[in-house]
């Protein structure tokens, strides 16, 4: 079957057209078509509680090429799925009509959990062995909000949704760049905060592998790997221990907004929120090797994630 997927969270919209096929009694895709768009949809939603004009203009003129791509690859299934900053918005009914308008599919606006959910289906590829008793964290750090699922072979055992995206976080603490220590450490308080929420839910130190996934995770990775550009098959699986992801977060939140921009990984979409996507995950590699006692100190970059959990969905 050929399915259609996109993700539109608070940063980016997504699309992933793939042919899905039965491999060894799993599903697996077969990427035609894997496009994103930085339209900023979460824009000023964090303090104005509305999404704006311009980003509701920005993401639908995304939709009508993504529709165009669409049709052009004759999708059987297609399924939209809106995440964190279309959950927060007072005004989400024009969003949801007007993708409705252009797609004719009715976007699903998805709770926390089942963002958490779908983040674990499609990260799973990255996760090493099939090992019964492995409990793998997945932790999906977006714009707007991050989701960590604790799971295994067998499906998820824990998730929690917490409100510490890198662009919500950007706007409400960091207004240089690089950051001052004390927007830095005013970032770093809500970070641990919404940690001990997760962990209230979330058995942290029940996890034996740790696998981010998401544009600032991928693009600390690169940085990490000293990529000459963004290349999603060396970053894919990539293990790192947690010394070398805390030096290329702390590196990268240092820069000035030239210097991350002149880096040949950085998409420009990325540029102003990236120093904030790095200090959370600075903090949440730290924070699990803590609770584990020291027994998780590496992390795994997936460049499958949500996108691929909706296309994966969509089948049986």
């Amino acid at each position: 079957m050929r399915v259609g997927a996109i993700d539109c969270g608070t940063n980016s919209i997504r699309l992933l057209v793939a042919d899905t096929r039965e491999e060894e009694g799993r599903t697996v895709l077969d990427d035609l078509v894997r496009e994103m768009r930085v339209v900023r949809l979460g824009q000023g939603v964090d303090a104005t509680g509305w999404l704006a004009e311009a980003a509701l203009e920005r993401t639908f003129a995304a939709a009508e090429e993504y529709a165009g791509l669409l049709e052009q690859h004759d999708v059987e299934r297609l399924r939209f799925v809106a995440t964190s900053a279309t959950r927060d918005a007072g005004n989400r009914d024009v969003f949801l009509a007007g993708i409705r308008e252009r797609l004719g599919v009715s976007p699903e606006v998805i709770t926390g959990d089942e963002e958490a959910d779908l983040s674990f289906l499609g990260a799973s590829a990255a996760v090493p062995g099939n090992d019964p008793e492995d409990r793998v964290l997945v932790v999906d750090l977006g714009g707007g909000s991050t989701e960590f699922v604790l799971g295994n072979s067998r499906g998820v055992r824990a998730e929690r949704s917490v409100d510490i995206g890198c662009v919500r976080l950007t706007e409400r603490h960091l207004g240089a760049n690089p950051p001052t220590p004390e927007q830095q450490a005013a970032l770093l308080r809500d970070v641990d905060r919404a940690l001990d929420i997760v962990q209230q839910t979330v058995p942290l130190a029940e996890a034996t592998h740790l696998v981010g996934v998401a544009g600032t995770i991928t693009t600390v990775t690169a940085h990490a790997l000293e990529l000459s550009d963004y290349d999603p098959e060396a970053i894919d699986g990539a293990e790192l221990t947690a010394e070398r992801i805390d030096r290329a977060c702390r590196a990268i939140t240092a820069m000035t907004r030239q210097e991350r921009a002149a880096l040949p990984y950085m998409h420009e979409g990325r540029v102003d929120v990236i120093g904030a996507g790095a200090l959370v995950w600075r903090r949440v590699v730290e924070r699990v090797g803590l609770v584990t006692g020291g027994r998780v100190c590496t992390a795994i970059a997936s460049e499958h994630d949500i996108l691929d959990g909706i296309a994966l969905s969509q089948v049986g």
